[in-house]
């Protein structure tokens, strides 16, 4: 029992951690769109990470190379950008709060998610790599209490985010707040984009 509440431990303290994947699932929460999918696509996901992270890390120590996490980070530069330009255009037009009449589709949220999710090296180094090195010495009834854990913590962690947000929607949908909320998007997917440009770089030289 210790290694489970040990996994659910070490798994929350990383899903805690702000990254891009938590500001899209809290941002999603806010606009009350298709929240239930966005949490759900990001705790199967994790589950699956963790499981691959736990049990079959040494593979994946050695298939992670430098050039495949360049190619990943090339994509999200891509992806960051475009995002990042959206909402640039929602700040300097007029806001429009009404978002079931938005474009957003299952779809395109799902497939949103999913960038977030697998084109982040950041969710491989935490899921894979920290928690299987974490984990790699342990016994396999060890192993998988400590899995379990792991991933209990982000099907709780995600879901809190995302309907958290979501209640508190209620209370902040004016335009004053959405403006504040997309700068600090912008402010905070600025800083990911040029840490990710400085790992491009690094690689390139």
């Amino acid at each position: 029992m210790s290694y489970l509440i040990l996994g659910f431990i070490t798994g929350m303290s990383l899903i805690l951690a702000l990254g891009a994947q938590n500001i899209f699932v809290i941002e999603q929460g806010l606009k009350k769109e298709f929240v239930f999918l966005v949490c759900l696509v990001c705790s199967l996901s994790d589950f699956l990470l963790i499981f691959l992270g736990i049990f079959i890390f040494h593979f994946f120590q050695n298939f992670f190379t430098p050039f495949i996490e360049f190619i990943l980070n090339l994509l999200l530069l891509f992806f960051l950008v475009n995002f990042i330009w959206g909402k640039i255009y929602t700040k300097i037009r007029k806001l429009d709060l009404n978002f079931k009449k938005k474009k957003n589709t299952f779809s395109s949220v799902f497939f949103k998610t999913l960038v977030f999710t697998y084109l982040n090296p950041h969710v491989y180094s935490d899921t894979v790599f920290f928690l299987g090195n974490f984990s790699k010495d342990l016994a396999l009834n060890q192993k998988l209490l400590f899995w379990v854990g792991a991933s209990t913590s982000s099907f709780i962690a995600f879901f809190i985010l995302g309907y958290m947000s979501k209640y508190l929607s209620n209370y902040l949908n004016t335009e004053k707040v959405w403006k504040i909320v997309n700068t600090l998007i912008i402010t905070f997917m600025s800083t990911l984009t040029f840490y990710v440009l400085a790992n491009i770089f690094h690689f390139l030289k």
